[in-house]
């Protein structure tokens, strides 16, 4: 699963700069999947998945405008590169939960990991 941030969000931003795939945002803010990544314009296809991002630097519309919001398409819930998400450690009112209508598998998050940040 990816994870999402409730309406109880204070916009405090502790979130923001812990995670690793600069998948949070700032309500209001448009974000690209090349932020933070290694994403260029690329389709790569591994043990019969494939990955695609049409034109990842392009701006995308805010996902919320008046709290942080996670990009799920970037989140992996830290996998690869800590035990555990970082936003829900660091969040102080608990905002940061799963996103149980984007559920993935370990091996997912992982292989969408190595996809955002492949050398």
């Amino acid at each position: 699963m990816s994870i999402k941030i409730t309406k109880e969000c204070i916009n405090c931003g502790a979130c923001e700069p812990e995670c690793p795939n600069n998948a949070i945002y700032e309500g209001g803010k448009k974000w690209r999947m090349s932020d933070g990544t290694s994403l260029g314009l690329k389709r790569k296809r591994e043990k019969g998945e494939e990955y695609f991002c049409s034109n990842p630097i392009v701006e995308q519309e805010p996902k919320e405008k008046d709290i942080y919001f996670i990009v799920s398409e970037k989140c992996t819930e830290c996998v690869g590169f800590y035990d555990e998400p970082q936003c829900i450690t660091i969040c102080p009112v608990n905002c940061c939960i799963l996103d149980k209508s984007n559920i993935e598998t370990k091996n997912q998050l992982f292989k969408k990991k190595n996809f955002l940040h492949e050398k």
